[in-house]
């Protein structure tokens, strides 16, 4: 007899892992619920199960009693998205937990969702903006729409209310960009690749096809480069800037994401060297952007770049 592998061996321990996990959640998730909140009977006093049975979650999510006992005892039985979701509804699961619900039993969990709790998170992410000061940050949904921005980003990218509230649009469009921006020609590429990454996911989704759309109208070198077909998720971009009262500008914008808001990107700037340079261009970089954000900067700095 053949003896198992250590891969093999680690396979079944993480399934085995996984299914009890799964049993304790569904477990605890059902606890939770009480028959009034479902739509039920209490049961008065006779009533000794805490939140629902296993046979009342089964009928409200239209699925065999049994079937719903193996589910949650944790068996290696077969589930699929619909079922999983009438199961999610009937225990009122959370966007996240609906998901955790997913990758217990084995199954590719739906895209994430903004829970109703975190539409407020705005002012919070506004907040954290405006502490990275001096150094540019802002925000941008799923589309590249600017949603917000702090002063660096202002002075020193040149976000404006006059220009096109997409940062896609705007790095293509944007005359100012185009002519303050050295390193336009090496990010286009990059940028280019990097919204079609964006947008991959949603193939039919409205709003991507419309920016596209403007993006291939107003630009011929958009249209050239969106043709190449490049993918690269949304990472680090490094970038030149000639502002017209400090100077040379290198800056690094990285791209993060809020689990709560998927919705939401969150780019923000730092210092770097520029190619060729030393450390010390990096420190220079960063003493400018202090200045521009000074009064006496803010004062001096009445030309925006965009970036």
């Amino acid at each position: 007899m053949a003896t198992p592998s250590v891969a093999t061996t680690h396979t079944d321990a993480s399934k085995a892992h996984r299914l009890g996990e799964l049993r304790e959640f569904l477990m605890s998730r059902r606890a939770r619920v009480s028959p009034a909140e479902a739509g039920l009977p209490d049961g008065g006093a006779r009533r000794r199960t805490p939140g629902l049975r296993r046979e009342e979650v089964a009928v409200l999510a239209g699925v065999g009693a049994s079937w719903y006992q193996w589910l949650e005892q944790g068996r290696d039985i077969s589930v699929s998205p619909q079922v999983l979701d009438s199961v999610a509804r009937v225990l009122k699961l959370s966007s996240a937990e609906r998901r955790h619900l997913y990758v217990l039993a084995g199954l590719n969990p739906p895209a994430p969702e903004v829970a109703q709790d975190d539409w407020a998170m705005c002012e919070g992410l506004h907040r954290l903006i405006n502490t990275w000061m001096p150094y540019p940050a802002h925000i941008m949904d799923a589309y590249w729409n600017c949603v917000m921005y702090n002063d660096a980003a202002a002075s020193v990218l040149g976000m404006r209310s006059e220009t096109s509230e997409n940062c896609l649009l705007t790095f293509f469009s944007d005359p100012i960009y185009r002519a303050r921006a050295t390193s336009w020609q090496r990010n286009a590429p990059q940028v280019v690749a990097m919204y079609r990454a964006a947008c991959s996911e949603h193939p039919q989704d409205d709003g991507f096809s419309a920016v596209i759309a403007e993006a291939r109208s107003t630009s011929a070198e958009f249209a050239e480069l969106w043709e190449r077909r490049d993918i690269l998720p949304g990472g680090q971009v490094a970038k030149e800037i000639e502002h017209p009262v400090v100077g040379t500008l290198f800056l690094e914008s990285t791209q993060l994401k809020v689990p709560a808001r998927p919705d939401l990107t969150i780019v923000m700037h730092t210092p770097m060297p520029g190619a060729g340079s030393d450390e010390g261009e990096a420190v220079d970089t960063a003493g400018k952007l202090a200045w521009l954000a000074s009064p006496e900067g803010r004062r001096g700095s009445i030309y925006p770049v965009a970036g």
